[in-house]
């Protein structure tokens, strides 16, 4: 027997309490392991998890990893245990294995703690005991040190503790710790922490169990807050009552990738970090460990075009020495790191500062879990297609273009669209930076560790992802409350292609296209249909059935389009028709059902000229058959002079501004190269009673304000001449201003018609 076995004969198991996450804890464990030489190991982690630590030794695993634990028949109710090559369980983990100790879980089951979560409890849940309070027992220590920040004072004592040489005592800061957590323990009980006594109550019995099999030859590894109340001299009846009537429910286990971002406490992880990234380098880099962090530092920043030399290194790294001496640290952390890089190499400025400390004090690592960890059917089927695809998650950012005329592009679309459908947003679509054409799309993908989660719970759809996305839009098909969430649905559907999940899709939607009679929903939900048969155009799905329905659907407006305009209408649902027409305008253009153009342009003509509309939406007309060319000039001079006529109200006249020429419709220049209108425009303005002006003013300031700022200039030049120089286009009325003709040259016109061509050709591209 070692000397280390026979020490914990005398004393009673090592008890080993740590942080969870810290380079200097988990070098330290392994020490005080190499020392003791634990006949086993038993680590603070749910039981559950024991099936699954083989799996740790498998050259495929590579931290930062999680333990997964969810109800079987929710996986919705999930926990996480997170594990980084700097954890010191995961040392103790690593170590057991290479030297064929047995290794086990001894925290409360997940059955369990679980259960107590669906019920309303959490680990923190209770009232606490009078004069206690809810603490940080890190903070505690360093405030008694005489420490601000607990992270310095953990780093000063643990981290970058010195005597690694063959005399120094590996347990003897274990020891340390446990006298002082003994000390908080009996100044603040269970601290308001009172599911803890639950939780200690169950390693203690397999600490018994443990003491049974190996006598008092063991090593456990937890939280030193815990390590007291393990050291405690209590009864096997006394912790079984407090066992007794928790709920459970079924759990299943697997392991799943986690990231260093999830490891800090910034995102929302009660047992993180600051500095993960920082840890992982500490752990990693065996000597000189601010040089080589400065060394990385250096490097980021020439990434990012800044000068940064060999000598900015050296003076950064003599500049941390220097404040660590002063402050009395043993040797530089990461504050006097920092603060030298803003001096040394950002020029005192945060805004490269905070780039490093996004990309290496917190990091985006992504860890690894082998092939053999258990899953459901739906991840390993997304998982091949990931590997066949060649789209490998990763924890940072990046934008993914793809042009879906090639094969390989395509799939990839429609993957991440299926996974969307799904829930598991993967990949959102974003504007591209490029080409905007129907050929083009552009994603920004991020792997976050929850994705894992979202995934196990969408596998109650399917064991493929086509399988599940197809049951899923089913489903959602036959839910559907409201028209716009069926045609929504059907666009994703076709971006998805699922053409089997369209049939009951198209059924849903007719069926409640036909019971729908609010306009407005008619009105909104077209345009999703429009744009749907355009993606089957570019996917080559067959979208006949969704073009049926859609030309129906425009039919219905046409004819309840009118009568709900002229219903007397307020300011605000004037402005959401507004919205609505030029909705169902853009949509009818790229409909192809036979005369469906010309009946829409009949609705319009007669929006525009029936007093009993609202002025926004007559004026809106009167643009949109202008632009189409189905409204003469004259026409929609004559329309305008009536709107602007002393007869309306300035409200409604200034509304038919609005409609015609705002809305950023290009409608400033149509009145800087139509001086016709213009003119009726600035003959109305004028003649506004002062009251009423003061009434419209915010509606034109609107109006005129949207336009660029060289349209503005233009026609305040145009509007300085005066009232006799405005309309000196017309025929008849004199010379036209300088850079403006009376009418169009078409020889001007033609020279750009080739330019027009190409950029539509982009545009279709």
């Amino acid at each position: 027997m070692s000397p280390g076995t026979a020490g914990m004969d005398a004393t009673g198991p090592l008890l080993l309490g740590v942080r969870h996450h810290g380079p200097g804890s988990a070098r330290a464990v392994r020490a005080a392991l190499e020392t003791a030489r634990p006949a086993a190991v038993l680590i603070e982690g749910p039981p559950e998890g024991d099936a699954l630590l083989p799996l740790a030794a498998d050259p495929g695993m590579r931290p930062p990893v999680a333990l997964l634990a969810h109800a079987a028949d929710d996986p919705g109710r999930a926990a996480f245990w997170p594990l980084a090559d700097f954890s010191p369980e995961w040392a103790a983990i690593r170590w057991a294995q290479e030297q064929g100790v047995p290794v086990r879980f001894i925290d409360l089951p997940a059955a369990h703690s679980l259960a107590v979560a669906e019920a309303g409890g959490d680990e923190d849940q209770g009232e606490a005991a009078p004069g206690s309070v809810r603490l940080d027992p890190l903070a505690v220590l360093a405030s008694t040190a005489g420490y601000e920040d607990p992270e310095r004072w953990w780093e000063d004592v643990v981290e970058h503790r010195g005597g690694a040489g063959p005399a120094a005592d590996p347990l003897a800061v274990f020891q340390a710790l446990g006298e002082a957590m003994g000390a908080l323990r009996e100044e603040y009980g269970a601290g308001g922490h009172h599911r803890d006594l639950v939780r200690e109550a169950y390693m203690r019995q397999r600490m018994r169990a443990a003491r049974r099999e190996f006598g008092e030859a063991y090593a456990v590894v937890c939280g030193a807050w815990h390590v007291p109340a393990l050291r405690a001299k209590t009864t096997a009846a006394a912790d079984k009552a407090l066992l007794t009537g928790l709920p459970k429910v079924k759990v299943e286990t697997t392991w799943v990738p986690w990231t260093h971002r999830r490891l800090a406490r910034a995102g929302g992880y009660g047992a993180g970090i600051t500095s993960p990234g920082w840890y992982a380098h500490l752990f990693a880099a065996r000597d000189r460990p601010v040089e080589r962090w400065l060394t990385k530092v250096a490097g980021l920043l020439r990434e990012e075009d800044r000068q940064v030399s060999p000598a900015h290194v050296i003076e950064a790294v003599r500049l941390a020495e220097t404040l660590a001496a002063m402050r009395g640290r043993p040797v530089p952390g990461l504050t006097e790191t920092l603060e030298a890089v803003r001096a040394v190499m950002c020029d005192g400025s945060d805004i490269p500062l905070a780039l490093i400390e996004d990309r290496l004090v917190v990091g985006d690592v992504l860890g690894e879990v082998p092939d053999g960890a258990p899953v459901v059917p739906l991840q390993r089927d997304l998982t091949r297609q990931q590997r066949s695809l060649r789209l490998k998650p990763e924890a940072q950012d990046r934008e993914l273009e793809l042009d879906l005329r090639k094969d390989t592009d395509a799939a990839k679309s429609l993957l991440l669209h299926r996974l969307r459908l799904l829930g598991i947003d993967w990949g959102v679509p974003t504007a591209s930076r490029g080409s905007t054409g129907t050929f083009r799309e552009t994603w920004r993908l991020r792997w976050e560790p929850e994705l894992a989660v979202r995934v196990a719970e969408a596998g109650i759809w399917g064991t493929t992802v086509l399988g599940a996305a197809t049951a899923r839009a089913e489903a959602d098909a036959a839910g559907a409350a409201e028209l716009g969430e069926v045609t929504a649905l059907a666009e994703r559907c076709l971006l998805a292609g699922l053409s089997e999940a369209l049939p009951a899709v198209l059924r849903a939607l007719a069926d409640r296209a036909a019971l729908d009679t609010d306009v407005a929903g008619l009105a909104k939900a077209l345009p999703a249909l429009a744009r749907s048969l355009r993606y089957g155009d570019v996917r080559g799905t067959d979208a006949a059935a969704l073009g049926t329905v859609a030309a129906g659907l425009a039919e219905r407006i046409c004819v309840a389009l009118p009568p709900a305009c002229a219903a007397g209408l307020d300011a605000d649902a004037a402005e959401e028709l507004r919205g609505h027409v030029d909705g169902v305008h853009g949509a009818i253009g790229l409909l192809d059902a036979e005369g469906l153009r010309e009946r829409w342009a009949a609705v319009l003509r007669t929006l525009a000229g029936r007093d009993t509309v609202p002025g926004l939406i007559r004026g809106r007309a009167a643009r949109l058959l202008l632009d189409d060319g189905r409204l003469p000039p004259e026409e929609t001079a004559r329309l305008m002079g009536l709107s602007l006529s002393p007869a309306s109200a300035p409200a409604d006249a200034a509304g038919w501004i609005e409609g015609f020429a705002g809305g950023g419709s290009g409608g400033g220049t149509l009145l800087v190269h139509d001086e016709r209108l213009l003119a009726l425009i600035d003959g109305w303005l004028v003649s506004v009673p002062e009251r009423a002006f003061v009434d419209v003013l915010p509606l034109l300031r609107r109006t005129f304000g949207g336009y660029e700022a060289g349209v503005r200039r233009s026609l305040g030049e145009l509007v300085r001449r005066g009232p006799g120089r405005v309309g000196a286009s017309l025929p008849g009325a004199g010379a036209a201003p300088a850079g403006f003709g009376p009418e169009l040259d078409p020889g001007r016109a033609d020279a750009v018609v080739d330019v027009v061509r190409l950029l539509l050709a982009g545009a279709r591209g």
